[in-house]
């Protein structure tokens, strides 16, 4: 067994490959001669590099197989850094190649020691992002704007929050109902230069379309019956803030023509109003319905959502938040115990068990709905899986193996120390390890209690 990283040679020259091996002797080298054996040394190994020859079998005196391959390995590993070389049209293969997604591109014939420090550079540059990874991933439970979370998936919605929060641009929040889109989008705005300003949210599906547009735009006193005085409208309130429009995907037809115009001019007029009023308030909208669906049959203004989806960010559903069911139910245990004056202190195994299977289609607020049911319905000290109303789900494993048990230990981990809540020796005994096995595996994971 070697610790030298891994470098894959695909090359259908045996000689050219015999004289790259011996070459790179700070490597472990595997070589390959077409695009089925380098795809198989991909899966088997995940080297971090790769030299690409473009001209393989069946099309040595073209690209086509060598493209092929290069789009195959980046679909299966996409952190893999290609380097590509061909004496094909090298300038039109180069463009292509750094355009499908190609580390760097070099020209044959080949120097050995020029590709040399390229392979050099591509390998300190892999495990620079696979350090920054790490470090990215390490959390103490708490994210943006409060958000209580340890998983993987919805740290990297939250950094990606965090870095367009400094930029003034529209973001367009997409998730399931229930999946924390108004609390992220708050955390959006305390993060922002805004932050001074006011954070008004609406929700656009929970008013009548008759007062939806009294409600964002305003209107003038007399305007219509009952408009006994001139009102701002949610617009005008967030001015130097944010606007949350919530179910976006709700707003009739016309309402989205004044939303645009609103948009491109950041001006408003109340209704009952003719003087125009500019307003500085940047927009963040939500929605859980497919709005590229919407926009094809007709019901969304194409204009619209690009003046509003300036940054989508996709929100994952609680179902794909490794750890993270389990970590917000003792949380709402706790929450809704010391505000009921319940005698609850925790989870039994077998509810743990069904939070960690269940598929929560109905994501956060179902969780928190049935937690705080458990809580009034439970007899005993601990919430059992029938006060929870739980059935058992089943679980989806990654396709290659070696990741597959990557990631069933991090998920096995993770699960056993948010019910353990951080304790190493109770994590230990929940996974049946002894501690300096766990420590061994916390440390190979870069997973911190």
């Amino acid at each position: 067994m070697t610790d030298k990283p891994k470098l894959l040679i695909v090359e259908d020259d045996l000689g050219l490959q015999r004289q790259l091996r011996w070459a790179y002797e700070g490597y472990e080298v595997l070589t390959a001669i077409d695009r089925a054996t380098a795809l198989d040394a991909v899966r088997a190994a995940e080297p971090a590099v790769v030299t690409l020859d473009l001209g393989l079998p069946p099309d040595p005196d073209g690209t086509s197989e060598g493209f092929a391959t290069l789009a195959e390995i980046l679909r299966l590993k996409p952190d893999t850094k290609v380097i590509v070389a061909s004496g094909h049209g090298a300038r039109e293969s180069a463009l292509q190649a750094i355009a499908d997604g190609a580390w760097d591109f070099y020209a044959k014939p080949i120097d050995i020691d020029a590709l040399g420090l390229i392979v050099a550079r591509a390998f300190h540059v892999h495990a620079l992002e696979a350090e920054n990874r790490r470090l990215a991933t390490r959390a103490t439970g708490t994210a943006l704007g409060g958000m209580i979370t340890a998983s993987p998936e919805m740290l990297k919605v939250t950094r990606t929050i965090e870095r367009v929060a400094g930029a003034d641009v529209s973001v367009m929040l997409l998730g399931a109902s229930g999946t924390g889109k108004e609390l992220l989008a708050r955390g959006l705005h305390d993060s922002s230069p805004r932050h001074g300003g006011a954070f008004v949210a609406i929700n656009c599906a929970a008013i009548p379309e008759t007062l939806l547009e009294s409600e964002l735009f305003g209107h003038e006193k007399g305007a219509f019956t009952g408009a006994i005085k001139t009102t701002e409208g949610k617009i005008e309130q967030a001015q130097g803030g944010t606007l949350f429009l919530d179910e976006i995907g709700d707003v009739p037809l016309p309402l989205q023509v004044k939303l645009l115009r609103f948009l491109q001019e950041r001006t408003i007029e109340r209704i009952g109003g003719r003087k125009a009023i500019a307003v500085d308030t940047r927009i963040v909208c939500a929605t859980h319905q497919d709005v590229d669906a919407m926009v094809a049959s007709g019901s969304f203004r194409e204009d619209l959502y690009y003046r509003l989806a300036e940054i989508v960010v996709r929100i994952p559903s609680l179902a794909e938040r490794s750890g993270d069911a389990v970590l917000l139910a003792q949380h709402f245990l706790k929450s809704y115990a010391k505000s009921m004056h319940a005698a609850v202190t925790g989870l039994s195994p077998d509810a743990r068990a069904a939070i960690a299977a269940w598929s929560w289609p109905g994501n956060v607020r179902e969780l928190e709905n049935r937690m705080k049911r458990a809580v009034i319905m439970a007899e005993g000290k601990l919430v059992t899986a029938a006060d929870l109303d739980l059935a058992e789900g089943a679980a989806e494993l990654p396709l290659n193996l070696r990741a597959a048990r990557e990631s069933a230990d991090r998920s096995a981990i993770a699960q056993a120390l948010a019910r353990a809540e951080g304790n190493i020796s109770n994590t230990a005994k929940l996974l049946g390890v002894s501690r300096p096995t766990l420590y061994d595996l916390l440390k190979s994971y870069d997973l911190h209690a």
